[in-house]
């Protein structure tokens, strides 16, 4: 486990020294960048059918067409067996409810787990010693991705974890077993800056 989890570290370090530094069109998408190699691996070789995870592939794709539509938006996505997590933060109410119902409206999602918050712009600048900067959120979601490869007895691939500006983690996949799911809630609650957990992870064998 270990050893696989240093290659992804490698392989994301050559990803950026190869990238081009020209920044995304959302911040979402700088989400995409800093995780597709452990996403890509995950999605290859964990224990559900192909046609099941190219419907998770295209339910993500769906919903971030429709973030590129909103440039002032931070947010993120998750899937797992068509159960769609969304986090972030909008200062605007009218594009917050219009996000709000394009992604609603996505085929094929089974459960939607929203946690999109609306907060303007002056709240945000009052609370600004609370909230994670969108860089810290990307920074602490990769360390608790990190820390689930590095724990015993969990398969990683099965999970997936998000991050928000209030310093929530959300996991969100399959555990083997209730020890497994256990030991996984108990290791992002261990991640220093982690404030709580929310745990949308099934337990099926």
């Amino acid at each position: 486990m270990m050893k696989r989890g240093f290659f992804i570290l490698i392989f994301v370090v050559g990803l950026f020294a190869g990238a081009s530094v020209t920044p995304p069109p959302v911040h979402a998408q700088l989400s995409d960048i800093l995780l597709a190699p452990k996403t890509l691996i995950d999605r290859a070789i964990e224990a559900r059918s192909a046609q099941d995870i190219a419907i998770d592939n295209r339910i993500v794709v769906d919903v971030n067409a429709i973030m590129v539509e909103y440039t002032t938006l931070k947010a993120s996505t998750e899937i797992y067996e068509q159960r769609l997590l969304v986090t972030g933060i909008f200062d605007d109410e009218a594009l917050f409810n219009d996000f709000s119902a394009k992604v609603k409206a996505v085929e094929g999602i089974k459960e939607l787990l929203w946690h999109v918050t609306f907060m303007s712009a002056e709240d945000q600048e009052k609370q600004k010693a609370e909230l994670l900067d969108w860089k810290d959120v990307l920074l602490l979601n990769t360390k608790v991705g990190v820390d689930l490869i590095g724990t015993r007895g969990v398969a990683d691939v099965n999970f997936r974890t998000a991050v928000d500006s209030f310093s929530t983690a959300y996991l969100l996949g399959r555990a083997r077993s209730q020890n497994e799911l256990d030991k996984a809630v108990a290791t992002i609650e261990a991640r220093d800056g982690v404030a709580k957990v929310v745990n949308y992870a099934i337990v099926r064998p």
